[in-house]
């Protein structure tokens, strides 16, 4: 029987947070695509994507810890232990020790001829032997017979999904090519981020239970000069000297297109602007902000600038409250 906090490299009192950094690392590690010399790589992949499955849901996790249900998220056994195979143990009636037998049951409460094999067989399903005559079984007792496990689903597939920083932000739908030729579009799940796993039912391999399931592992691509910041998005944007000193409108570029941006005469360098709704996907469905720092870029050429300020000081401190 699996362990899923074992299978994850995790305490089990881990948080969240460490139970979704150790799946991202062994995600990485054991995808397939990169462990093509390793047979086994997407065994153990699949095991390490089941582990999170389980320990990332709540009611889930709280029922394995309980022992309610096993690692493979199958319930346990209900009645802690052997069965009923061998009967019920105790001290049967009329004295003697051993297990009990249906025909000890008989007169208790309703006559010789009470008939208890209807409530045997409420209460397990049928287990018991077929009734041969009043208060008697065939044979066998509880638990003799055994159902066939289910067939089996086919394999799942694993896919790698390369999506740029700008489509993962706004959620664009992807394109990916399935591994019978077909491709589909995919919506990117609310809060995507670097190491996401996007579950495609029965897109997996054909098995006799039916098909397996397609395990996309999404891979969020960097940015020249965006950067993620929490549901965030933050940016530098340069300003000449002249539009911080006589205020002016610029184009700004969002991961939306670009948008004007009015700055105020005599603004700072350092200072941060918000545009609201520009920023990432939230996982309530939500976007975050983009945060605009702006910063003062002289001219390449300062000869002019310093002929005009000849002769001028700012008098101001502005290092003062630095204590220096």
């Amino acid at each position: 029987m699996s362990d899923p906090y074992a299978t994850l490299g995790v305490a089990r009192t881990a948080s969240e947070q460490e139970i979704k950094s150790a799946y991202r690392k062994l995600a990485k590690e054991l995808h397939p695509d990169r462990n093509k010399d390793k047979p086994d790589a997407s065994e153990k992949f699949s095991q390490v994507t089941n582990a999170y499955d389980l320990l990332s849901d709540k009611d889930k996790r709280a029922q394995f810890d309980r022992g309610e249900i096993d690692g493979d998220g199958n319930p346990t056994n209900p009645f802690g232990g052997g069965g009923f195979g061998g009967g019920f143990g105790g001290t049967r009636p009329g004295g003697g020790q051993g297990n009990y037998r249906p025909e000890d049951f008989q007169g208790f409460g309703g006559g010789d001829d009470m008939d208890l094999s209807d409530l045997f067989e409420g209460l397990f399903g049928g287990g018991g032997r077929k009734r041969s005559g009043p208060g008697n079984f065939a044979g066998g007792g509880f638990g003799s017979q055994r159902r066939s496990p289910p067939p089996r689903k086919g394999a799942d597939i694993n896919y790698r999904l390369s999506v740029s920083f700008i489509d993962a932000a706004s959620r664009r739908d992807q394109r990916i090519t399935l591994a019978d030729g077909k491709t589909i579009d995919l919506k990117l799940p609310a809060g995507v981020e670097d190491g996401t796993q996007m579950r495609l039912k029965g897109k997996g391999q054909q098995g006799a239970g039916g098909p397996g399931d397609g395990l996309v592992l999404v891979e969020v691509g960097k940015h020249p000069f965006f950067r993620r910041d929490g549901d965030n998005i933050r940016m530098d944007l340069p300003i000449t000297l002249g539009e911080a000193l006589r205020g002016a409108k610029v184009k700004c570029p969002t991961v939306d297109g670009p948008v004007m941006l009015t700055i105020k005469p005599g603004t700072d360098g350092g200072t941060v602007m918000r545009l609201k709704g520009k920023g990432w996907s939230t996982k309530a469905g939500g976007r975050g902000d983009q945060l605009v720092t702006l910063e003062i870029q002289l001219p390449d050429d300062l000869d002019a600038l310093t002929e005009r300020l000849e002769g001028w000081e700012d008098p101001q401190d502005v290092r003062a409250k630095l204590g220096v």
